[in-house]
C-alpha cells in the first residue's frame, strides 16, 4: 500500500537557545487548493517567505494556519528611553500652568513621566540569532503534522479497500444477472410484439432483430467492464501513492458514479435495481472520504 495523507492534521514543537525559545504550532484541514497563513509576532516577520516555503516543502493541499510564539531569553532585550526634551518642555508648560493659576508646582518626576511619549520602551537587538531556532521548531511542527496525516491517510486507505471489495462483489453480482435480464427482456417484447403484429403479416425474423436491437438497451455489460477497470486504477493509486492523489481519486470516483447512474437507468429488474442503489450508496462513501486526501 502506497502513503496516502490526510489533509487534517496537528503538529506542534519547542526549540530554544540561550537568547531565544519558539513554540510552532501547524493545523491544516480540508480545502481544495494551498491556503497559508501565519500567525506570528512581528519581530517574525521578515521570515514570512522562508516560512512558507518550509509549509510547501510537506504540505501540497489543504487550508494551513501556523501560529508562533516567541520567547525573548536575553536579560538586556529591553531597553527603556527617556525623551529629554519632551519632558523639559511638558515641565516648563506646567510651570507656566501653575503660576497662571498660583497653584503648586510638580516636582515629583513621577508626575512628569506618566505624561504621553516621555519614556517609550523599545526591544533591543535583532532575532537574526534566533533564525536557526524559528526554522527548528517550525520543521519539528511539520514533522508532527506529517506523521499524523500519514497516519490518518493509512486509515482512509484501509477504508478504501473494504469499499472497493464491497463494489467489486456488488458489480459480479450485477454482472451474474445481466444475461437473465437481457433475455427475459427479449422474450417478453417477442411475445408482446408478435401478439400485436401478427395481423400486420411482418416478417418473424423482423420482430426478433428489433427486440434484439431494444433488448441490448438494457444491457449493462459496458459499464461494468469500464466499473472493473476504474476498480482497479483506484487499487493502483492505493497501492502506488507516495504524494498527492487526491484529485485523481476524486475524478476516478465521479466516473465510476457515472456508471453506476446509466446502469441504474438501464435496468428495471427489482434485484438488479437494489443491486444498483447499494453500489452508488458506497461509492457516495467513497467520494465523501476522498475530500479529505491531499
Amino acid at each position: 500500500m502506497g502513503v496516502l495523507r490526510s489533509m487534517t492534521g496537528y503538529g506542534e514543537a519547542v526549540a530554544e537557545n540561550e537568547s531565544f525559545k519558539v513554540k510552532a504550532a501547524v493545523k491544516t484541514v480540508n480545502q481544495r487548493y494551498l491556503d497559508i497563513t501565519v500567525h506570528a509576532p512581528a519581530l517574525l516577520a521578515p521570515f514570512e517567505m522562508r516560512l512558507r516555503q518550509a509549509v510547501k516543502e510537506t504540505v501540497s493541499r489543504g487550508k494551513v494556519d501556523l501560529f508562533l510564539t516567541l520567547t525573548d531569553l536575553r536579560e538586556s532585550s529591553v531597553t527603556v528611553r527617556c525623551n529629554h526634551a519632551l519632558a523639559r518642555a511638558y515641565q516648563q508648560a506646567l510651570n507656566e500652568l501653575s503660576d497662571a493659576l498660583h497653584l503648586a508646582r510638580p516636582d515629583d518626576v513621577q508626575q512628569l513621566a506618566a505624561y504621553p511619549d516621555i519614556l517609550t520602551v523599545e526591544e533591543s537587538g535583532s532575532f537574526a540569532e534566533g533564525e536557526p531556532v524559528l526554522m527548528d521548531a517550525v520543521r519539528d511542527a511539520l514533522a508532527g503534522l506529517d506523521a499524523m496525516r500519514r497516519t490518518e491517510g493509512a486509515a482512509l486507505a484501509e477504508d478504501f479497500s473494504r469499499r472497493l471489495t464491497e463494489l467489486e462483489r456488488l458489480t459480479g453480482a450485477l454482472e451474474a444477472l445481466a444475461p437473465d435480464i437481457v433475455s427475459a427482456h427479449r422474450d417478453h417484447l417477442e411475445e408482446l410484439l408478435k401478439g400485436l403484429l401478427e395481423t400486420q403479416g411482418i416478417d418473424e425474423s423482423r420482430i426478433i432483430q428489433e427486440t434484439a436491437l431494444y433488448a441490448d438497451k438494457v444491457d449493462y455489460t459496458e459499464e461494468t467492464v469500464r466499473l472493473r477497470s476504474h476498480f482497479a486504477q483506484l487499487r493502483a493509486i492505493l497501492a502506488g501513492a507516495d504524494g498527492p492523489v487526491g484529485r485523481k481519486l476524486d475524478f476516478l470516483i465521479q466516473e465510476m458514479n457515472r456508471e453506476a447512474n446509466t446502469i441504474g437507468s438501464k435496468c428495471s429488474h427489482a434485484q438488479a435495481a437494489q443491486l444498483v442503489v447499494d453500489l452508488k450508496s458506497e461509492i457516495e462513501k467513497l467520494r465523501e472520504q476522498v475530500q479529505n486526501i491531499e
